[in-house]
């Protein structure tokens, strides 16, 4: 879901919490080496999400914010915060070319760059998360 994150609204909140948690509390993420994502640049991204990227003439860039049931993708267009809100059984990550990730949930995706350590690290903890959020498969019953 594409939500306007800018102000601080009851509704939106409520609805991002239901979707993907609660924030992590602050011994949690001192534990876990962070819940944020280093700067990210984009490359390419979806329709809707291009419509929204192309009104300024920014550099496009965006950041991750794990969760405990998902992750939020933040970028900025027009002095506006837009968020990626995506649980994690909606999101499905690719590593296509050389130093660039993909993260799709339905017909949303942004393609960012990961050419340094940093990104990369940050990545496998994500896919470290989602893989601890999976739901229990049949064959480990």
């Amino acid at each position: 879901m594409l939500l306007n994150v800018s102000y601080s609204n009851k509704d939106i909140t409520r609805k991002i919490d239901e979707s993907v948690g609660k924030p992590f509390p602050l011994r949690e993420r001192f534990s876990m080496g962070g819940i944020g994502s280093p700067k990210l640049f984009i490359t390419e991204t979806s329709m809707e999400i291009h419509n929204l990227l192309i009104l300024d003439n920014n550099l496009n860039s965006c950041n991750i914010e794990l969760r405990p049931k998902g992750i939020i993708v933040r970028f900025r267009s027009l002095l506006e915060t837009y968020g990626l809100i995506i649980p994690y059984y909606k999101l499905t990550l690719y590593k296509g070319e050389m130093a660039v990730h993909s993260i799709h949930m339905d017909h949303h995706f942004i393609k960012v760059m990961s050419d340094t350590k940093a990104v990369q690290k940050f990545f496998k903890k994500l896919l470290d998360q989602k893989a601890n959020n999976a739901p229990t498969s049949i064959e480990d019953l």
